[in-house]
């Protein structure tokens, strides 16, 4: 399949025909679930291409979100060109954690406002006769991986493991009766900034009892575990929050480990006990830019490369977490600016320019502030929808 053919050229010779959906249980429909993307965007100059590799594998029983979660995914036609796409899923964890009956929607992608109305209302469908009450989203595919439809910031490009989305798609699922539940942030920092000389001396205080430390590789599941154990005490009480599967976390940080230095993550211990952690990754989207998903026949060996000896000049910091017991006291801003000047100085040394740090939810007044104090200013918002059913 062509996937960078014009989607309204594609589109021109069936604009009034109906729109069916089929359900994705066949290799072509999955083919076309995937490709629609590349026809959207064809001429918006901000979205960068997913690696296909990656997004089908997302899609297959190799994704161990799967072991506890159940899904659909549907391809929307208008005659017999694909025109939309989305999924409903529920996850298993989330119900456990929350006690209530919440499903997902994700992937939502559409050519135009009438394809998007029957898309939402095939979801809802399904989550109903699943047993659910609310649908929440978009979470492609959850809660800990990409969240939230971007409402502001559509001229920037997306960095890794954060979404794109055309202006119009908020203003669809609103009119399908969706109302916003949680603005998720995303902040730009500049890895030079000055640190606060407030935030300098609490950390000088404190420098005797805390020692902040790189990743240690020869011991990375000792050291995966620590985080994960940190992320899943520290993020808690956070809205909508689902821990983080032992599984799903340990193959995340070995792929990770593969494309990054060991200083890209940062792990602060408090008189010996590991207390925050912090974890950078290079933007594979800016390495990734011109491959229009593609990595053969030499798309691995440029990616390799630009990963591993030229290093990108972008980075995000997707995780961060300071156990609960600690944020509300003095220590707790005091670690976090630590990790962040632990890997500040990481990202600095091998020449990165720009770091995003999100997301961020946006009553999170703590975090943001302290974001803020370092000189981040958000510059991409993010919204999570909600809707009764």
């Amino acid at each position: 399949m062509n996937t960078g053919r014009n989607l309204t050229t594609a589109m021109s010779n069936t604009p009034d025909a109906p729109v069916s959906l089929q359900v994705v249980s066949q290799r072509q429909q999955l083919r076309d679930f995937l490709a629609l993307p590349h026809r959207l965007y064809a001429s918006d100059p901000a979205w960068i291409a997913p690696l296909n590799f990656m997004k089908r594998e997302q899609m297959s029983q190799a994704n161990h979100f799967f072991d506890h979660a159940r899904w659909r995914a549907w391809v929307a036609y208008r005659g017999t060109e694909p025109a939309g796409r989305i999924t409903a899923q529920i996850d298993e964890m989330h119900l456990q954690q929350h006690n209530d009956k919440v499903g997902y929607f994700g992937m939502l992608e559409a050519v135009d406002v009438a394809v998007v109305a029957p898309l939402l209302v095939a979801a809802q469908d399904w989550l109903r006769a699943e047993g659910m009450r609310e649908v929440r989203g978009p979470f492609n595919l959850h809660v800990n991986d990409e969240v939230g439809l971007l409402v502001e910031g559509f001229e920037t490009p997306p960095y890794v493991m954060m979404g794109h989305a055309l202006p119009w798609y908020g203003a669809a699922v609103e009119a399908g009766g969706f109302s916003g539940a949680k603005d998720l942030l995303a902040y730009h920092v500049r890895p030079d900034f000055e640190a606060p000389r407030v935030m300098e001396r609490l950390a000088k205080r404190v420098s005797g009892r805390v020692r902040v430390r790189s990743l240690r590789r020869k011991q990375l599941s000792e050291d995966a575990a620590i985080m994960l154990d940190i992320f899943n005490d520290a993020w808690q009480d956070n809205w909508g929050f689902v821990p983080l599967a032992a599984q799903e976390w340990a193959e995340t940080v070995s792929m990770l480990t593969k494309l990054m230095p060991d200083d890209y993550i940062q792990i602060a211990e408090y008189d010996g006990e590991p207390v925050a952690f912090i974890v950078a990754l290079p933007n594979l989207n800016e390495a990734a830019r011109d491959l229009n998903g593609r990595l053969l026949p030499f798309g691995w060996a440029k990616l390799l490369w630009r990963l591993k000896v030229r290093h990108p000049k972008t980075a995000r910091v997707p995780l961060m977490g300071v156990r609960k017991s600690l944020q509300h006291s003095r220590l707790g801003p005091t670690l976090a600016f630590m990790v962040i000047d632990a890997v500040r100085k990481a990202l600095h040394a091998r020449g990165v320019q720009d770091v995003e740090m999100g997301w961020i939810l946006e009553d999170n007044d703590g975090m943001c502030n302290i974001i803020e104090t370092i000189g981040g200013e958000a510059y991409k918002r993010y919204r999570v929808y909600q809707k009764e059913l």
